[in-house]
């Protein structure tokens, strides 16, 4: 089906009553998806040229009314022709209907968006527990304020680049047997700022920027994990020609303590009995994660086993709930007797029968219910 017979609507996606700023949308998100330079399909460079056509239609309200009231025929016979156009740049397209280019701009430089910047904070282990609060310092570029930020020395002004014309850009137009080509470059002598200072301002050398420590209050969430990192939005360097400051990444660091290791949302400890402890019971202190507690161990406890403290670990970042302490018993096994102490642990045995070691009915089972 040729171009003459397909609807114009239908090309663009858009209804009959659409109004200027929706076929706008429409033909934008189109051409982008279809320009040659970006899309693979086979047929790509036949769709992007039906939806220019479409779009230099119903962009026009005299053609937009003849086309509603006629047709194709109405069109043709009021002299309408599609423009041909190159297709050396999607910018340059941009550029003939709406007076910008792909990014929204022409006849200046771009905007330009601040670098990111990176900051590092250590915190205990307990405090990623809890969330704490740290002032983070780093050194970002700011505006010069002798200058105003526009690279002059006060009194003089800014020009507009000799070699791009101020618009930041080169553009390099070349022709062969398949049509006219159009390569844009930023401009090597402004460096796309489409700036040139004569008299350079003499705090920033002319760079506009200069740079300053600044230090910074972050919170810190509870349950935040070693080597994740907080995004500070608008707070990295300052962008050129009023774009966007760049962000801050705190990379949050949790430094390593003796009585805990860490797994996901859970925390594991140890404690140690002693033999008599273990075979009589015990009640012990344990560390968590907010403070000391009594914990209370049943006569026979043996080593290796696991008690759980539920909702004793860390809590789920930006989530609900918690992890769960476990807590590993280690038995101490004596190493150095003394005669008296040797003769007690040989009575011992020698009374001991096979009942006295017999393992606690489901021993292994809550065992392993403990690892789960």
């Amino acid at each position: 089906m040729s171009t003459t017979e397909r609807d114009y609507y239908e090309l663009l996606g858009v209804t009959r009553d659409a109004g200027p700023d929706d076929i706008k949308r429409a033909f934008r998100r189109l051409a982008r998806e279809l320009h040659p330079d970006v899309s693979d399909e086979p047929d790509a460079e036949h769709r992007f040229r039906e939806v220019v056509e479409a779009y230099e239609v119903l962009s026009n309200n005299e053609r937009r009314e003849l086309y509603d009231r006629f047709g194709h025929a109405g069109l043709r016979s009021g002299g309408f022709s599609p423009t041909t156009f190159d297709l050396g740049g999607l910018s340059d397209l941009f550029s003939a209907f709406f007076g910008d280019d792909l990014f929204g701009v022409s006849g200046r430089a771009a905007r330009g968006r601040g670098a990111d910047v990176a900051a590092r904070v250590e915190i205990e282990l307990v405090e990623a527990a809890t969330g704490t609060t740290r002032e983070v310092p780093f050194e970002v570029a700011v505006p010069c304020t002798r200058c105003g930020g526009n690279g002059a020395e006060p009194g003089t002004e800014a020009k507009a680049c000799p070699t791009c014309g101020g618009t930041g850009r080169l553009r390099q137009v070349s022709r062969s047997v398949f049509g006219e080509f159009v390569r844009t470059q930023t401009c090597p002598a402004c460096r796309g700022s489409g700036r040139y200072v004569e008299h350079p301002c003499t705090a920033c050398h002319g760079g506009a920027r200069v740079i300053e420590e600044r230090t910074l209050e972050v919170d810190i969430p509870a349950g935040i994990h070693d080597g994740q990192r907080i995004r500070l939005s608008g707070e990295g360097h300052v962008g050129t020609l009023g774009g966007r400051a760049g962000d801050v990444y705190v990379e949050v660091h949790v430094r390593p303590d003796e009585r805990f290791v860490r797994e996901g949302n859970d925390v594991y400890c140890t404690v140690e009995l002693t033999l008599p402890q273990a075979a009589l019971g015990a009640t012990v202190t344990v560390s968590t994660l907010e403070g000391e507690t009594e914990l209370t161990l049943e006569p026979g406890t043996q080593s290796g086993e696991v008690v759980v403290l539920r909702g004793r670990g860390f809590p789920v970042l930006q989530g609900f709930g918690r992890g769960d302490q476990r807590v590993l018993v280690n038995v101490l096994v004596p190493t150095q007797l003394t005669h008296v102490q040797r003769r007690l642990l040989e009575e011992f045995e020698r009374l001991s029968t096979d009942e006295t070691y017999k393992p606690d009915e489901g021993f292994f089972d809550k065992l392993k219910s403990a690892f789960r």
